[in-house]
């Protein structure tokens, strides 16, 4: 659950820093690839030049002195699966570094956006997916940025925010598809592919490790993976917001995922089975962003907090349980990272990712509380990103 004015607040100082650590190997790429089943078209949108990203930077001669890569841009059209299962078209980017250089490929998915001008497949250097992307493959990565459902081509279906299926099939189905890409266009990759996230995009990031591991062990070979305050534990978090008494912050982005849930799962229940009036009415006019009551204990009806809290509403109990991505066993390296002072999506949901999947055994998963809260621990998790993949890049 992020909003576009974090990344506005991390320092693009601290987020470089690290890169001028980056070695990159080179390793045999794979030629026989089958003909394309996901890619459907890939659009150039533009060249971004070192020179750019320089200007982009001017007065910082520590992120200038090490940008290495112009990269270009391409809109990528592909195949994939809605919620019930249909074949859709998505979108997203591909950004490839000009060099001849054998590459790795990080998939980063971005984090909540309300706006389809912030999809990633419309490339924009001072959104979120265009600056973090920009950063990646400047040092030397193809980037695979999905839009999900919801965004660039399929902006005509709702967004299923927060719908761990979707949200994986979108970004692994899009990584399907920058592979298909990368072979026909004879772009030189090495075997390392690492995944990431913040938010929203951490949540996508585990619901697609999590899919790649179990359903499909033999198709990529995952490197390392790296979790930023994502909401893992739906059902414990759940339980939090609904014995909270006190304003949320977050409680619209709560709203969210609560009608999500409602349509993903055919519920289908008219908001007053949810809220009191007239946040009911409010929500019903003008969706999950209406003004409503902050606090949960007057924004909810006690009935449907009742069903939550003491189990007998199984059919909304069992849509969140079936988003809980917490409890499982990683095979790959893996970075929980998480702001200490995070009040938006609050610490619960990686540690007790980190207890669960320890307890099974996971030895290689680790967790970084850092300093901040949910916007301000941004700067910290880039930093362990980049740390993190340096550690398993060389």
């Amino acid at each position: 659950m992020l909003q576009k004015s974090l990344y506005v607040r991390f320092s693009r100082l601290s987020v470089f820093f690290l890169i001028s650590i980056f070695i990159f190997s080179s390793c045999s790429k794979d030629s026989d690839q089958p003909a394309p089943q996901y890619l459907v078209s890939a659009t150039p949108v533009t060249d971004v030049t070192k020179s750019t990203l320089d200007n982009l930077f001017a007065g910082n001669v520590l992120v200038t002195s090490i940008t290495k890569y112009s990269f270009k841009v391409y809109r990528v059209v592909y195949k994939t699966k809605d919620l019930d299962n249909n074949e859709i078209q998505a979108s997203g980017a591909i950004l490839v570094p000009t060099t001849t250089d054998r590459l790795a490929i990080v998939s980063y998915q971005h984090g909540t956006i309300r706006n389809d001008n912030e999809a990633p497949s419309n490339f924009n250097l001072n959104s979120e997916a265009g600056a973090i992307g920009a950063l990646i493959a400047s040092v030397g990565y193809v980037v695979s940025l999905p839009d999900y459902i919801g965004y660039g081509a399929s902006k005509q279906i709702p967004h299923p925010y927060e719908h761990r299926k979707s949200l994986a099939t979108a970004s692994l189905d899009m990584l399907r598809a920058v592979r298909e890409f990368c072979n026909s266009q004879s772009v030189p990759l090495n075997d390392r592919l690492f995944l990431t996230g913040y938010s929203e995009g951490g949540f996508a990031t585990m619901s697609m490790q999590k899919m790649m591991e179990e359903e499909f062990p033999s198709e990529f070979k995952i490197t390392a993976s790296v979790l930023g305050a994502g909401a893992y534990n739906k059902t414990a978090f759940t339980n939090y917001v609904l014995n909270q008494n006190t304003g949320l912050s977050f409680i619209n982005n709560y709203v969210w995922v609560l009608q999500t849930y409602n349509a993903a799962y055919k519920l289908n229940r008219p908001m007053t089975a949810f809220f009191t009036e007239p946040n009911a009415g409010s929500i019903q006019q003008n969706g999950p962003f209406a003004q409503i009551s902050q606090n949960p204990q007057q924004l909810f009806l006690p009935s449907f907090r009742e069903g939550i809290l003491r189990g007998t509403d199984t059919g909304m109990l069992n849509a969140i349980r079936d988003n809980d991505v917490f409890d499982w066993k990683p095979q790959v390296p893996t970075l929980l990272v998480h702001g200490k002072a995070d009040d938006f999506v609050i610490p619960l949901n990686s540690e007790t990712a980190y207890n669960a999947m320890r307890a099974r055994g996971a030895n290689n998963v680790e967790l970084a509380l850092v300093d901040g809260n949910h916007f301000t621990a941004v700067t910290n998790y880039v930093l362990q990103m980049y740390s993190y993949f340096f550690k398993y890049n060389r």
